[in-house]
């Protein structure tokens, strides 16, 4: 009787430990809606406020998101260096490719098919990174990242192989529906291209954001800190890591998806390794480990070439060498934009931002 009335207590505690952990469970969850509504009210309140070209800006940002969104997740939480990213783009763009042009060719019209495409493009980039994820997870340092970057040169290679399917160089069209009539007549498509991608962006990063915060956030964490106390811990690393591997691979191959939508055409050589190496880049110098460091990164390989476009015209210089310069300079800067936030501010643009908040509360109290 005695031993029983002493090992109740200890399972009340336990009880009252899980209501705790589902009560801020469901605290997450709830705040993470409310971002992910409010910032969705101001994409929508921005796109009537902006030009066209505006528009399409932000929903390339909306796009490139998903990829950087997705190599923090693998890079920052787990650990696992990738430089194949780029092509895990490629393979969620040409997947859309191919069912747009399938639906098309058969006439079939809806505004169901194109989120079946984008359905179909993440599935098929999850295999990839799948069978990636298994190799990886197998690999450590240069060797894994050797891995990913035969990954990113030999997908986009793939498609000029096999020109009979996805055209060679010149690539393939994305036919894509216009706006709801219900939208009105002249509605802005690139509006219309904002709400899609913005739309498509945010319940992305809903979703990691929740994971990073779950169970399978800290195995992330804890595999990338120390694997031999993980394991140690009852963590299985190999299917932590590839679990990593295929989230990722999902975010990017919908980044690449709605990289075809919005230019409405995919080719190789828009996910060349440049390309994997500028993802990389822009997730170190937005912060590595931290999703609203995954917007600034974004941000940076947008705005990035339309800096080095205005650069060079104000340079006199024949169109040779402008061109020459002009594809060239973006890495350049990348790279000493790199440089200089790993000595100023290692943790990234974010970390410094959050640095800074902590001394204005500290200042304040």
């Amino acid at each position: 009787m005695s031993a029983t009335r002493a090992a109740a207590p200890p399972k009340q505690q336990l009880v009252d430990v899980g209501r705790t952990v589902d009560r801020r469970r469901g605290s997450t969850l709830l705040r993470h809606l409310a971002i992910v509504l409010v910032v969705g009210l101001l994409l929508v309140g921005v796109s009537y406020a902006v030009e066209p070209f505006r528009n399409f800006q932000l929903a390339t940002v909306a796009a490139y998101l998903c990829a950087t969104a997705g190599l923090t997740v693998l890079t920052g939480l787990n650990g696992q260096l990738s430089l194949g990213h780029g092509a895990l783009m490629a393979t969620g763009a040409y997947t859309l490719a191919l069912c747009q042009n399938a639906f098309a060719d058969r006439g079939m019209t809806g505004g169901w098919l194109l989120p079946l495409s984008l359905g179909a493009a993440i599935v098929s980039t999850v295999a990839v990174g799948a069978v990636v994820g298994v190799t990886a997870a197998r690999l450590r340092g240069p060797y894994l990242a050797g891995v990913t970057l035969a990954v990113a040169v030999v997908v986009p290679a793939l498609a000029v192989t096999f020109d009979g399917v996805f055209n060679g160089e010149q690539g393939l069209s994305v036919p894509v529906e216009p706006p709801p009539l219900s939208l009105g007549p002249y509605f802005p498509y690139e509006r219309w291209q904002l709400w899609l991608a913005g739309a498509a962006t945010l319940l992305a990063l809903l979703l990691l954001a929740n994971l990073t915060r779950s169970r399978y956030g800290r195995t992330f964490r804890a595999v990338r800190d120390d694997e031999v106390a993980a394991r140690l811990a009852g963590i299985h690393v190999a299917r932590t890591q590839v679990l990593a591997f295929v989230v990722s691979a999902a975010t990017a191959g919908l980044g690449g998806a709605l990289l075809a939508v919005l230019a409405q055409s995919v080719s190789p050589g828009a996910f060349s390794l440049t390309l994997s190496l500028f993802l990389l880049m822009a997730v170190v110098i937005g912060g590595l480990g931290r999703l609203t460091g995954a917007l600034w990164g974004a941000i940076l390989l947008v705005a990035l070439p339309d800096l080095t476009h205005s650069a060079t015209e104000l340079l006199t210089l024949s169109p040779a060498v402008a061109q020459r310069l002009e594809g060239n300079l973006p890495l350049a800067i990348f790279g000493l934009t790199l440089i200089v936030v790993m000595i100023a501010a290692p943790g990234g643009i974010q970390g410094l931002l959050s640095r800074l908040g902590r001394r204005l509360r500290a200042r304040r109290s």
